[in-house]
C-alpha cells in the first residue's frame, strides 16, 4: 500500500481530544468498502493500557499499545497536548526520535510540534503551530524556523500543522502526496469537508495594537487605529510625536516590530475583517471606512495577508 501502511499516534496527558480524533478519523477508520486502503493503525502511550486524561473534562483515553510500536512505523502522528516546564515523558522524546530516525514520517497537529521539538526534529527545518503558541515554539526551538501564518509546513518527513482543522488538511495532504488525489478526495468526502486547502493558506490570526513602552508612540499608534480612513505619512506621525522623521521610524521598528505603513496595513485590515464578518455593507464602502481608497486596493493587501479574497472571508465568517 506504499508508505503509509503502519499509523501510531503517540498520546500523552490531557490531550487534545479534536486534535486526536483528527488523526482516528483520517487513518484509523476502516473505508475498504468504499475502495480505500486500510492503515494499520496504532494508538500508542508510554504505558500500554493505562488511562490518559484528555482535555474534555470526564473523558480519558486508554492506549492499547505502548511505545515499541513506533519503531517501524511509517508515520508517527502526534496531536495536541500541553507543553511547559513540566517538560514531556523522557521515553516518549526518545521513543519519537528512534522513529524519524528509523525513517518515519512524523506529522504534528497544533501543539504536538512542542514534542516534535523536544526530540530535537524541528532543527534547522521549518514548522508551524496554533498562531497562539508561535512564539513560545519560536522561543523554546531556536533552531527552527516557525511561519507564524501558514495552516501547514511540508517538510518531507516532517509535517507540522497549526490549530484544530489545519490538522484535517494536512493530515489529508500527507494521503494525497504519497496514496493520490483519489484517495484524498475519496475520505475527504467522507468526512463532508474539502478536499484540499493549501497549505500557505493563511491562520487567521487578529494582530492587537502592541504594548509600547513610549507614551508618545504608544498615543500615536492609538491615533493612527483611531483614524484607520485617513491618509497617513511618516513625517505627519512623526510630527505628531514630537520626533524627527528618522528617530519615529526607527522608534517605531524597534517598539512595534515593523514599520509604520506595514502596522498601519495590518490595522485596516483588522478592520476590514470586522466589518465583513459584522456588517453588510459593499467592499467600496468597506475600503473607504479603512482607509485603502478603493476595493481593488482592498482586495490586494486582504489576500495578500489573510490568504483568501474579502469576499470569500465575508462566506465564510459573516454573519
Amino acid at each position: 500500500m506504499g508508505v503509509l501502511s503502519k499509523v501510531a499516534v503517540v498520546l500523552n496527558e490531557r490531550l487534545a481530544m479534536f486534535e486526536f480524533g483528527v488523526v482516528c478519523e483520517v487513518f484509523g477508520l476502516d473505508r475498504t468498502e468504499d475502495g480505500l486502503p486500510l492503515f494499520d493503525f496504532r494508538v500508542c502511550g508510554a504505558v500500554a493500557g493505562k488511562p490518559l486524561t484528555s482535555s474534555s473534562p470526564g473523558i480519558v483515553v486508554t492506549p492499547e499499545y505502548g511505545l515499541d510500536e513506533l519503531r517501524d512505523a511509517d508515520l508517527v502522528a502526534v496531536p495536541a497536548f500541553p507543553f511547559g516546564s513540566q517538560g514531556f515523558d523522557p521515553a516518549v522524546v526518545q521513543a519519537l526520535r528512534d522513529a524519524a530516525a528509523a525513517g518515519a514520517t512524523v506529522l504534528t497537529v497544533c501543539s504536538g510540534a512542542f514534542l516534535a521539538g523536544a526530540a530535537g526534529l524541528l532543527d534547522g527545518r521549518k514548522c508551524t503551530t496554533h498562531w497562539r503558541y508561535v512564539d513560545q515554539l519560536a522561543q523554546m526551538y531556536p533552531a527552527a524556523t516557525v511561519d507564524p501564518d501558514v495552516l501547514f509546513v511540508d517538510e518531507g518527513a516532517l509535517i507540522t500543522s497549526a490549530g484544530t482543522a489545519a490538522g484535517i488538511d494536512a493530515c489529508l495532504h500527507l494521503v494525497r502526496r504519497e496514496l493520490g488525489s483519489t484517495v484524498a478526495n475519496k475520505i475527504a468526502r467522507r468526512m463532508v469537508v474539502p478536499p484540499q486547502r493549501d497549505g500557505g493558506q493563511r491562520q487567521f490570526i487578529e494582530r492587537p495594537i502592541p504594548d509600547c513602552d513610549s507614551d508618545s508612540l504608544g498615543d500615536a499608534l492609538r491615533w493612527m487605529n483611531e483614524h484607520l480612513d485617513q491618509p497617513h505619512t511618516v513625517e505627519g506621525l512623526a510630527t505628531r510625536s514630537a520626533m524627527s522623521t528618522r528617530t519615529f521610524a526607527r522608534r517605531f521598528a524597534a517598539e512595534a516590530g515593523t514599520t509604520p505603513v506595514k502596522w498601519l496595513t495590518n490595522q485596516r485590515i483588522l478592520l476590514a475583517k470586522q466589518l465583513l464578518e459584522d456588517t453588510t455593507l459593499d467592499l467600496e464602502t468597506i475600503a473607504s471606512r479603512c482607509g485603502f481608497g478603493s476595493g481593488a486596493l482592498l482586495r490586494h493587501h486582504f489576500q495578500r495577508l489573510v490568504g483568501i479574497a474579502p469576499t470569500e472571508y465575508r462566506r465564510c465568517f459573516g454573519a
